[in-house]
């Protein structure tokens, strides 16, 4: 069970380096017996995407209002998106191990991608020079947070290097990230927080072992 975190808003820590892995990442502690939920309404998914940059302000603040119109589905795309989530982390995590996903995992995260990409489409640039891949209708879909989490794992999956997944050292951080460190040697989710905490376990276990306590 994941336990939800009381902060009513958060500021969400980006370090993965890919958009699919920092979404894993919104349960705190994912390995732990009992994770901390970052995630607990169809606003912190809202909130999220935000702060990833998956979403303007404008098409947040369109889609609150479609969730305050339609609160029954705005619960559905939010539960929707913890199975996401926690395929994403399973799939990813198992990479990290050096094994293969599950089939099962990859069926529920096509599922998703094949929703996503019925939004997909190729636009011209205005000057009618150069295409890109748009969003259509993002603003009015309230699953739209969920295209690019889909979007971004598919891409992963079939453009990354599976070797560079990797997931933290601290135990039972759980964290995943994607290692573009030149020598591949990345061992924390970030230096700050697991790392420093690593430091100072070595550290005081080390005054121990020449006390003798």
């Amino acid at each position: 069970m994941i336990i939800a975190t009381p902060e009513p808003t958060i500021d969400y820590q980006f370090v993965a380096g890919n958009l699919a892995l920092d979404f894993a990442n919104t349960a705190d502690w994912h390995e732990a017996e009992q994770p901390v939920e970052l995630l607990t309404s169809y606003s912190d998914l809202l909130r999220w995407g935000q702060q990833a940059g998956a979403l303007d302000s404008d098409t947040a603040d369109g889609l609150r209002q479609l969730a305050e119109a339609f609160p029954e589905l705005a619960v559905d795309v939010y539960e929707r998106a913890i199975v996401l989530r926690e395929v994403v982390f399973r799939i990813f995590r198992l990479i990290a191990r050096g094994e293969p996903a599950r089939a099962d995992d990859l069926a529920l995260l096509n599922r998703e991608v094949a929703r996503a990409f019925s939004h997909r489409q190729i636009v011209a640039d205005p000057d009618g020079m150069g295409w890109r891949w748009h969003w259509t209708d993002q603003d009015a879909a309230l699953d739209g947070p969920l295209w690019v989490v889909a979007e971004s794992a598919a891409t992963l999956l079939t453009g990354g290097e599976p070797s560079r997944i990797r997931q933290c050292a601290g135990d039972p951080c759980g964290w995943l990230f994607y290692d573009t460190s030149r020598n591949r040697r990345r061992r924390w989710c970030s230096m700050e927080v697991c790392g420093n905490r690593a430091k100072a376990r070595r550290y005081y276990q080390r005054r121990r072992d020449i006390s003798g306590n």
